[in-house]
C-alpha cells in the first residue's frame, strides 16, 4: 500500500538532490555530450565486427538505442506504474498504522488488515526486485556517478550474469553498492544514506529466492547466516518495509526525472545548434573521437546525422 504523506517526506528529501547532482554532472562530466549518452543508451555491439567481415562494410559497433534492456524497462515501468496509481491508499499512513492497535474487539477486522498487507507487499516486493536488478537502471546510475566523478561515459558496460563471465564490469549487487552507492558517500550523503538504507543484498535474495515468510505483520528472511555481515537480518517488520518500499518508489521516480532533464536540457541545446549535438567515443584503449548526434523533434528522438542523411 502506498501513502502519500510518505511519498512527499521522501520525495521533499530526494528531489532537491536530484537537481543538485544533476548540475555537478553537468559541470564535471568530461565531454559535454556525455549526460546526454546515458538518455540515449550509448553501448558497443560487439557482432558488429563479424556482420562487417560478413558484408564488407565498415559499421561502426559503438551505437544508441534502447537495446533489449530499454525494452525490458519499459515492460517492468508499465507494471510499477499501474501498481502506483492503483494503490494509493486514501489514508496517511499515521491513520493507517492506528487502525492496527490491537483491542479484543476488532481482532477480526485487524486480522483481514493483515491479510491485505501481506498481499499487497508480495507485490511490493516485485516491484523491488523490478527496479534494483533492470538492466538499464543500474547502467544508467552507474554511468551518472562516473560522470559526477570527472569520467568519461562507459561505452563497454556490461553486467556480469554467470561466473564466467570475465569481461563484465560487475555483477549486479557489486555495481549498486561499490560502483554506485559507495561512490555517491562524499558527493551525495543523501543518495548514499537512501540507497544503503534500501538496497538490502539479503532482503533482495530472500525475495528473489522466495526465501521468505510473514507473519504478525513482520517479514522473517529465511537467509540469516550468524557469520555473513550481510545477512544479518532475522525479521523486518512492515513498517519497515514501508519505509524501504516508499524510498524504491521515490528512487524510481527521481530515476524517471532525471532522465526526463537530460532529454530537456540537450533537446534545447540542440534546438541552438541546428538540432545536432556532439558526443564522444572512448574506446578500450583510450582512443577518442567525436560523434554527431541529430534531435527529430517530431519524434522527440536522437539518431546519429549519418543515418539521416
Amino acid at each position: 500500500m502506498i501513502f502519500s504523506d510518505k511519498l512527499k517526506e521522501i520525495e521533499k528529501i530526494l528531489s532537491p538532490e536530484l537537481d543538485k547532482t544533476f548540475d555537478l554532472a553537468m559541470k564535471n562530466q568530461s565531454h559535454p555530450g556525455d549526460l546526454l549518452l546515458i538518455y540515449i543508451n550509448g553501448f558497443y555491439r560487439a557482432d558488429t565486427i563479424e556482420l562487417n567481415k560478413r558484408l564488407n562494410q565498415n559499421l561502426n559497433p559503438h551505437v544508441i538505442g534502447p537495446n533489449h534492456e530499454g525494452w525490458s524497462e519499459q515492460t517492468h515501468y508499465s507494471f510499477i506504474h499501474k501498481y502506483r496509481t492503483t494503490n494509493i491508499s486514501k489514508l496517511l499512513l499515521p491513520e493507517y498504522l492506528k487502525l492496527h492497535v490491537y483491542t479484543p474487539e476488532r481482532r477480526a477486522e485487524i486480522d483481514e488488515l493483515v491479510n491485505i498487507e501481506e498481499t499487497t507487499i508480495q507485490l511490493e516486493m516485485l516491484i523491488y526486485l523490478k527496479f534494483w536488478e533492470a538492466d538499464s537502471i543500474i547502467k544508467k546510475f552507474y554511468q551518472f556517478v562516473r560522470l559526477l566523478n570527472g569520467e568519461h561515459y562507459d561505452w563497454y558496460f556490461k553486467i556480469q550474469e554467470s561466473s564466467r563471465d570475465k569481461g563484465a564490469t560487475g555483477s549486479r549487487q557489486d555495481l549498486i553498492r561499490l560502483k554506485i552507492r559507495d561512490r555517491l558517500k562524499d558527493i551525495s550523503p543523501v543518495f548514499y544514506k537512501t540507497i544503503k538504507e534500501t538496497y538490502l543484498t539479503q532482503i533482495r535474495n530472500s525475495i528473489a529466492h522466495s526465501n521468505y515468510s510473514t507473519t504478525s505483520r513482520h517479514i522473517h528472511p529465511n537467509n540469516y547466516i550468524a557469520d555473513d555481515p550481510a545477512s544479518q537480518l532475522k525479521v523486518v517488520s512492515f513498517d519497515q518495509w514501508i519505509d524501504i518500499f516508499h524510498n524504491t518508489l521515490i528512487l524510481h521516480n527521481e530515476y524517471i526525472r532525471l532522465n526526463n532533464r537530460i532529454n530537456e536540457t540537450y533537446r534545447e541545446l540542440a534546438k541552438k545548434n541546428n538540432n545536432e549535438i556532439e558526443i564522444r567515443v572512448t574506446e578500450e584503449n583510450g582512443k577518442q573521437y567525436p560523434l554527431i548526434v541529430t534531435y527529430r523533434e517530431e519524434w522527440n528522438d536522437w539518431r546519429f546525422k549519418q543515418n539521416d542523411e
